[in-house]
């Protein structure tokens, strides 16, 4: 079993991984807006509910300032519940309850209270969900003592970093991109096959220049560097974060002196995001004597995200734009 894998969509690999922690543990439950019945707005939980009941698997009202607060309340007192908060949008009505109940309660009770609650939010553009329901807003999390925040980029790391979430004892934002939840990949089928948290994984080694990305820009990222190789024989070094919040700071810091080229990836928008505070820390370490070049970052244009498919299109890094930029670190220009 621990070596078998089985091709499946990130949608599903997000279904085992809850149903296998589930099962493991009977303290863990699933909450939110339509998780039962309706199997969840992205169909993240169907099935779960005839196996769990609605003990396990519950349906809430629509009020996210409520469900955040019970499940904060419920994790205090020895539960780990899974929150579906759907749009990563409507994750701003449950901020007080995330940031100044579970981030501090911990800290503020000398490490005798513990938050074991993940927070699964649906980020990103690219399904023309329009302004208020296609938002990547990680960085306002990461600026959060006492948060983790994870936003895997395949099918197997979803799976094995959302069981870690749900372990962990501290809360968790977890973010699952909308765009990706038919992409496919191969998944361990292992119901002990967790990820650390705090790890990051080099998914293409190169020499030439470093590309540094998490979450839904991994794909384009992975297929700008293959081509560029293919192409203009430039090798280029994929690192994946996948956690954000711990950041790995010496995978990025090892794959930025071998190179001596970095480019950061995401796909929020470019101020105030996420790979800024990672260019930061290359630049304020000892990597920077490393560098023969700029640091360079691709990001969301600081708009509104548009409804028109074009516009959402033209405002979030492609696959040609990567290449474009990698090209300019290479070439010094």
């Amino acid at each position: 079993m621990e070596n078998k894998t089985k091709l499946m969509s990130v949608r599903d690999a997000i279904i085992m991984a809850m149903s296998e922690e589930m099962r493991r543990d009977e303290n863990v439950f699933l909450m939110g807006e339509d998780v039962g019945i309706f199997g969840g707005d992205f169909g993240t939980s169907v099935g779960m509910l005839e196996e769990f009941g609605k003990e396990r698997v519950r349906d809430t009202p629509i009020s996210e300032n409520a469900i955040s607060g019970a499940a904060i309340g419920a994790a205090m007192t020895g539960m780990r519940p899974i929150v579906d908060v759907t749009f990563m949008d409507f994750i701003v009505y449950m901020m007080d309850n995330i940031v100044n109940q579970a981030a501090k309660t911990r800290y503020m009770y000398g490490g005798k209270g513990q938050i074991p609650v993940v927070f699964r939010a649906a980020a990103g553009g690219g399904v023309g969900s329009a302004a208020q329901h296609s938002q990547s807003l990680e960085a306002w999390f990461t600026h959060i003592p006492g948060l983790k925040v994870i936003a895997p980029g395949t099918p197997a790391d979803v799976k094995g970093l959302l069981k870690a979430a749900v372990r962990d004892n501290n809360p968790v934002i977890f973010l699952e991109y909308k765009a990706q939840y038919n992409m496919k990949g191969e998944v361990p089928l292992d119901p002990e096959f967790v990820l650390p948290i705090g790890k990051a994984d080099i998914k293409k080694e190169g020499k030439d220049v470093t590309v540094i990305t998490y979450g839904r820009m991994l794909e384009r990222v992975m297929q700008a560097a293959n081509e560029v190789e293919e192409t203009e024989g430039v090798s280029v070094e994929v690192v994946d974060l996948r956690t954000l919040a711990p950041l790995d700071k010496e995978a990025v810091l090892e794959s930025v002196k071998k190179t001596g080229k970095v480019l950061l990836v995401n796909d929020a928008h470019k101020t105030g995001g996420f790979i800024g505070e990672v260019a930061a820390m290359i630049a304020e370490s000892d990597a920077f004597d490393y560098l023969d070049g700029r640091i360079l970052r691709l990001a969301g244009e600081d708009v509104p995200i548009p409804y028109n498919q074009t516009l959402e299109a033209a405002m979030i890094p492609n696959v040609e734009r990567i290449k474009k930029y990698i090209l300019k670190l290479v070439n010094n220009r």
